[in-house]
């Protein structure tokens, strides 16, 4: 668990910023409520006074439209005012009840032209065109143009605000689309008086008239007939939320207070809990960074040290990576134990601490692998030598004398900026000096990328060419030692991509490596046996992957093409080479039994170049044995060759198993091994790899011949 503490310390951290954002959260919530609550009162009862306002005004325009309809549309004033008798009609109705009518101060009558027929303020004669100028004119056209509704409007009369009521006087029971109706106007001054009635009844205390509106204060504007205001209703707002959040203000200041000093508290114990815990954490890191077992960097801190050396380029000397593998620890593991393996490795972090002044820093980046940083001018090649030469000295382990080899990759930073790039360069040469056997130390070079990337292509091709059929099988015949009549064939893949012919020994292990192998092999299979039906006479041999034969559906998998092929079992020999017998013993035999127990007959491959014994090849039942090339090569050498494979032969012949000798390039190599007792012969001089066609060919002459 080296993240243990990091992790320790940023939940400290985390829980103490969780808890203080939640305290100001809550906080500012609380104060959000309240400011909230203090500010909607408030906004709330600003909204009924003014609704109140604007219902006040409506209220008093309405009184002013029904004064004035009432007054407006009557027949007896129509007639009195139509029949030359307005003067005296207007005064002794209107202007006389002017000098004390609550309802209005003043009446005007007005031709539609605008002129004045009788006019009185407070039962005194005026003249309304004076006192309120064109804008009366205006209104008393419109009242004239719409004579069956009133217009009511507010006036400006020096510092009086004047509420005006017009409309056409015209009879109760005639149509009023007659334009030349005279217009009364009623003049209702808005004095303090009437203020303070509105304010009475609207409630909205300490409500007065001004000309202009007041920031501090709230206002209704009273608008004239063209929409601009002539004065202003204007009160005080009552504020209850503020009032109420006065009388609470001391509790709010002390859950705040009580609020902080619980805010600090918990800063002082975080930042102490921090503390502790950054503490543990450097400890901790420390233990990230290192490996347990040797006390080396391990793979986090060695990317964190090249990290910080690649960030100083230029101010300091070179840096090359190299990566060291021994070579026989496993052995040692499995002699020994991993005791003693973790003793040596121990020892061998000791040895590579102090191999060479210019290693600054030493890593261990998996079980045997450790890494090297130089920081200097000397040639890679030298440490690396240096290094090898250390390790060639025997360690002493319990009086035991360990001996393990190595072999090094190593690569310069090369303008390199990440880490992980200059160890995959480094890991490309370890593995490239595993590849070439060993011992020996490799410089990484972008030969070793374009390789790999032609590896990658040819994948990438291999895969297409599996897709699309591509990779077909040609048969090379096999032949009776004794009479030279072909007996059988065998199947082998060729593959030809982009014009060039790509050897089985390149992609079949490609196919191995990227998991097309049990598909390639079955596809193989399939067109073999298409291939085999026009030869019924003859056997037909398929070389099978250890991998496939480890596949647990492997044998399921051949039974059911043979079956849909309508192919007897009893002509098919599957060649495996004897490393599938080291490899996963147990699977094989499985999967040979399944397949024997169908009568397909399995031959062992390449006998001679392994390690297959007698004892395998009694235990997976073999119907064959095929004699590897090098065997057949020998007998046209001086020396015990011939000797070598009259040996194997005889082995064969005492296990009852017949053999197939390969690679028959020549009369004298047949006439060994057919006196050695090897019944089937195959190579070029039987006959090369061929088509189908061909093979039926040559079955075709051997009839003839026969």
């Amino acid at each position: 668990m080296p993240q243990a503490q990091p992790i320790k310390t940023r939940s400290v951290f985390a829980i103490t910023c969780v808890v203080l954002v939640l305290a100001a959260v809550i906080g500012g919530l609380g104060a959000h409520v309240v400011s909230t609550m203090r500010h909607s009162a408030d906004a709330m009862d600003d909204e009924r006074a003014l609704r109140a306002a604007q219902s006040a005004i409506s209220s008093m325009k309405l009184r002013m439209n029904n004064t004035i309809r009432d007054n407006a549309v009557w027949d007896e004033g129509y007639d009195a005012i139509t029949n030359g008798q307005a003067q005296e009609w207007v005064y002794s109705n209107w202007g006389k009840t002017s000098e004390d009518y609550p309802l209005y101060e003043a009446v005007a009558l007005t031709g539609v032209d605008g002129s004045n027929i009788s006019s009185f303020w407070k039962g005194q004669k005026f003249d309304p065109r004076a006192s309120f100028g064109q804008l009366f004119l205006d209104q008393v056209a419109k009242a004239s143009a719409e004579n069956a509704n009133p217009v009511v409007t507010f006036f400006r009369r020096g510092d009086e605000i004047v509420l005006v009521a017009s409309q056409a006087v015209q009879p109760f029971e005639q149509p009023t689309d007659d334009r030349d109706y005279s217009v009364l106007s009623f003049f209702k001054v808005l004095s303090a008086q009437v203020a303070g009635s509105m304010a009475t009844e609207y409630q909205l205390d300490d409500l007065i008239l001004s000309q202009a509106a007041d920031t501090r204060l709230l206002n209704v504007a009273l608008d004239d007939l063209r929409g601009r205001p002539v004065g202003y209703l204007s009160w005080p707002t009552k504020s209850p939320g503020t009032k109420v959040f006065e009388t609470v203000r001391p509790y709010v200041i002390a859950c705040i207070a009580l609020l902080s000093i619980f805010l600090t508290a918990v800063i002082a114990a975080g930042r102490a809990e921090a503390r502790r815990m950054k503490r543990l954490a450097e400890a901790a890191r420390l233990q990230a960074t290192h490996d347990n077992l040797s006390g080396l960097l391990n793979r986090m801190g060695l990317i964190e040290s090249l990290k910080h050396l690649l960030g100083q380029r230029g101010h300091r000397p070179p840096l090359v990576l190299h990566l060291l593998d021994l070579d026989g620890f496993k052995p040692v593991n499995d002699a020994w134990g991993h005791a003693v393996g973790d003793m040596l490795l121990v020892l061998v972090a000791d040895a590579l601490r102090g191999c060479h002044a210019e290693v600054t820093a030493v890593a261990r980046i998996g079980g045997d692998e450790f890494a090297l940083v130089q920081v200097g001018p000397a040639d890679p090649v030298d440490i690396a030598r240096s290094v090898l030469a250390v390790l060639r000295h025997p360690f002493q382990i319990d009086g035991r004398t360990i001996e393990v080899g190595a072999t090094i990759g190593f690569a310069d930073e090369d303008a390199i900026q990440d880490p992980h790039e200059l160890l995959r360069r480094a890991d490309m040469a370890l593995y490239q000096g595993k590849e070439d056997g060993r011992g020996r130390h490799v410089a990484y070079s972008r030969d070793l990328d374009l390789e790999r990337e032609r590896i990658s292509e040819l994948e990438s091709d291999l895969r297409r060419a599996v897709e699309r059929n591509e990779i077909r099988p040609l048969f090379q015949p096999l032949a009776c030692a004794v009479t030279g009549q072909v007996k059988g064939v065998e199947a082998l893949a060729r593959w030809r991509s982009d014009g060039d012919n790509v050897g089985p020994d390149v992609f079949i292990p490609l196919a191995e490596r990227s998991g097309l192998i049990d598909r390639l092999g079955l596809q193989m299979l399939r067109l073999s046996v298409q291939a085999a039906k026009a030869w019924p006479d003859l056997s037909l041999s398929v070389n099978v992957s250890p991998i496939q034969l480890c596949n647990p559906s492997f044998a399921g998998d051949v039974l059911n093409l043979l079956a849909v092929e309508s192919f007897d079992p009893k002509r098919l020999v599957l060649e495996i080479t004897e490393g599938v017998l080291m490899s996963n013993p147990d699977q094989a035999k499985r999967a040979i039994d399944a397949l024997k127990a169908a009568g397909i007959r399995f031959a062992l491959d390449d006998f001679g170049c392994g390690y297959a014994s007698i004892g395998a090849l009694r235990q997976f039942g073999f119907d064959r044995m095929k004699i590897d090339r090098s065997l057949v090569l020998a007998v046209d050498s001086d020396g015990s060759g011939i000797g070598v494979l009259k040996a194997t032969i005889s082995l064969a012949a005492a296990l009852g198993i017949p053999v197939t000798a390969e690679g028959i390039e020549t009369g004298r190599q047949a006439d060994v091994l057919r006196e050695a007792g090897c019944d089937q012969l195959q190579g070029y001089l039987v006959g090369r790899p061929m088509s189908p066609e061909d093979i039926s060919k040559v079955i075709a002459l051997g009839d003839e011949a026969a």
